[in-house]
Formats: structure tokens, sequence, C-alpha cells
């Protein structure tokens, strides 16, 4: 039984057909479809039904399914073990919201290339939910996310520091008058959202739910810098994480509104999934994401 063949028939599995799979490995689709027929020769029996366009793992396909994951982890192991470390190579594939990619991640990352500039480091955007489907998968080595404090059962996840929320507005704003902004408020405010799917805007949606304010979801940006800008304008006002506004703060381009974000906290968390092998690129960077974690919450408090 030859290892690619099991290497192959795992990526079609993840995949989901043969024509992706072919895609990702850069091979001919005849020459894919030539490997598992090789497998299922060898094994006799058939590993997937094939329905039209789509591929189903039989029984038997199943059945195989956890002992080539087993093979290939061990594979990569025996690879990993013959590798210096001084040469680590491959890619990692990490995904994070915007405002962790923009302020968070770009020192980890500069430090990280610094030490190991072959291995190939490839960025995804994402909402918190879609990061966690893509680390489920495989998709994704490792995820960052903004969320409250969430314990997964497939995926190992760690909270590295509380964020600190606030409501941003023009300097010129009504509501700067006031000693404490209460969701009545904001009940005829223009707020700037988030895409849909982040989870803060979701908690702060909802703690203005339960007092009866329903915001407009007719302005909604992905890019937190366009939502700043548009704040800075006098367009509205917006609920967003600390570190992504407070240049815009301390320069006075921007107004921090007494907000008691108590019901919409949440954890900057990283996660990838407990089956995972943890390579010796991947331990690395999870080493540097420790210390600068540990400079968060020693040069800021806990919350920032």
């Amino acid at each position: 039984m030859e290892s690619r063949h099991l290497f192959t028939f795992l990526v079609v599995v993840e995949a989901g057909s043969f024509t992706r799979a072919a895609q990702k490995l850069d091979y001919a689709q005849s020459s894919i479809t030539a490997q598992i027929q090789a497998l299922e020769i060898e094994l006799g029996q058939p590993l997937f039904d094939r329905i039209g366009k789509k591929i189903m793992l039989t029984d038997a396909g199943r059945r195989l399914l956890p002992y080539a994951q087993e093979i290939s982890r061990m594979h990569a192991l025996a690879e990993g073990a013959l590798r210096s470390e001084t040469e680590l190579s491959g890619v990692l594939r990490i995904g994070a919201p915007e405002s962790l990619a923009a302020f968070r991640l770009p020192g980890i990352i500069k430090e990280f290339r610094m030490s190991h500039p072959q291995v190939r480091i490839t960025l995804k955007p994402g909402v918190c939910w879609e990061l966690t489907e893509m680390a489920r998968t495989g998709e994704l080595d490792l995820v960052f996310l903004l969320q409250p404090d969430t314990e997964y059962k497939d995926l190992t996840c760690e909270t590295l520091i509380q964020v600190e929320m606030t409501l941003v507005a023009p300097l010129d704003h009504p509501l700067t008058a006031l000693q404490e902004v209460m969701p009545l408020d904001l009940k005829q405010e223009t707020i700037l959202h988030t895409e849909a799917g982040c989870t803060y805007r979701t908690l702060f949606e909802r703690h203005l739910n339960s007092h009866g304010v329903y915001p407009d979801p007719n302005l909604e940006f992905w890019s937190i810098e366009a939502i700043k800008q548009c704040v800075m304008s006098g367009l509205g006002i917006s609920f967003l994480p600390l570190i992504t506004v407070r240049n815009e703060l301390s320069e006075g381009k921007l107004a921090r509104l007494n907000w008691n974000d108590e019901s919409q906290r949440v954890a900057t968390q990283m996660a990838y999934h407990n089956k995972k092998w943890v390579s010796p690129a991947l331990d690395e960077f999870l080493a540097i994401v420790q210390i600068h974690a540990a400079e968060w919450r020693t040069n800021r408090g806990d919350r920032q």
C-alpha cells in the first residue's frame, strides 16, 4: 500500500471531490482517479460511492480513514524528526478577524519570519464562526478568534487576553456630554456595523435588542479602517475593540463614549484541531504567540 495513495485518499475526503483534490495537489484528475482505483483494487473494496458529481465514503472508506490519518501523521513526524529546526519550511495557514490580523498578528509574523524565512504563511481574514469551521476541516492550521471565552470538544482553544470594547463617536457628538450612555440613548443613532457574523457585533446588538433598541442594519462595513473614517466624518457611531481605535483616541480624532461593555466582553483566543499534528513550524509559531500574549497582559493589563 503506497503512502502517496493514502495521502491522495485523504485529500479527496477533505476536498469532497476528485476535481478539487486534483486542483489542490496540482495533478491531472485522471491521476487522482488512478491512484484511488489502485488503492481500491489493493483493498478489494470500493472506498467512495460516486453519485453524479457527488462522492461519499463507503463503509470501507470510513473504516480506512482513521488509519490513513494516523499513517499520514506518522509520516509527517518522521520527516520532522529528521529536519533541523534551523531549516523549517512548509506552509502555515492562519485565519483571524480583521482587527486581530491588523493589530495583533503583524508583530508575531514578523518575528517568526525573521527566524524562519523558508516557511510560507498565508493569512485568511474571516468572521469567527467561519474560521472555527475551517479549523475543524483542516483548511486552516491555526485560527485567532474574538469571542466570549469558549471551549470546543474538537479544538484546542486557549484564551490569550481579554479584549476591551468601546463605543466611539465624532468629537462633537451630543452623547459625549453624557456621564453614562445607556442603550435607550442609542435609539435614534446611526450605528456603523462590522460585517454580519462578527461576534462582538452580535453581542452588542443583542444587548441593545434586550432594551428595545433595534439599530438599522443597512450600514455594514467589512473594513474597520473604513468604519473609523466614517465615524470621524460624522456619519455615525460604532462599537469596536479598543485596540483598533487607540491611536485615533489619543490623537483626538475620535471620542470615546461612557459605555458599559460588561455584557459584551470578548477575548482573544487561538484554536487548532486537537487531532492535528503540530508541525515544527506551527510549534514555533505557537511559542512566539505565547511570548507576545504575555507581553500584552503585562504591559497594559489583562484587558485591552
